[in-house]
């Protein structure tokens, strides 16, 4: 007889596979050549900064909290700058494509992946006393902000970047307008 699995384990386990399938997507996302889509960088762009705002809201009484998600924007914003700099444009027959720096995505995909790890090991694994989430504290630590600013900063730049290409390239015509090996 299979023993009845305990409804906070089931949602659990559901939030986990989730959140695994969510970290695949994204990082299989950001290492490969993509189509330039009409509006995922609009997405990007509005969702990331409503979210930032709100978290700076939410952040008004703390000034490291607030000095965290600010930092971690800017950060992110020079990296947004600095990726797109990296990135390899193309114009074909077929659409708009571009290819993002391997290495920049994967190393801001593994800090938000370790940094969800440690979190969750934190809360989960070495707290002594149950999990309670207490709406004061809801917006995390301050690292925990910097490195959700520094990711929402990318990738709105990165957007805005992206949206800048598509409009001077179809405003000159050009072709493959840059790229690391073709600047």
């Amino acid at each position: 007889m299979a023993i009845p699995a305990h409804p906070s384990f089931v949602v659990s386990a559901g939030i986990a596979a989730l959140i695994v399938w969510r970290l695949y997507s994204r990082i299989r996302r950001t290492v490969g050549r993509q189509k330039l889509s009409n509006v995922r960088p609009w997405i990007t762009i509005c969702f990331f900064t409503w979210l930032v705002g709100m978290l700076l809201l939410g952040s008004i009484t703390n000034t490291a909290h607030a000095a965290a998600i600010a930092g971690g924007v800017l950060l992110g914003a020079g990296l947004g700058v600095f990726g797109h700099r990296l990135t390899k444009f193309e114009k074909t027959s077929e659409g708009m494509f571009y290819t993002p720096s391997l290495h920049l995505g994967i190393a801001l995909s593994l800090l938000f992946i370790v940094r969800i790890g440690y979190r969750a090991i934190q809360l989960f694994y070495f707290s002594s006393e149950p999990v309670v989430w207490p709406s004061a504290n809801l917006s995390g630590s301050p690292l925990t902000l910097l490195i959700f600013g520094i990711l929402a900063g990318y990738y709105v730049t990165y957007a805005i970047g992206l949206l800048h290409w598509r409009y001077s390239t179809r405003a000159h015509g050009t072709g493959i307008a840059q790229g690391p090996d073709n600047t």
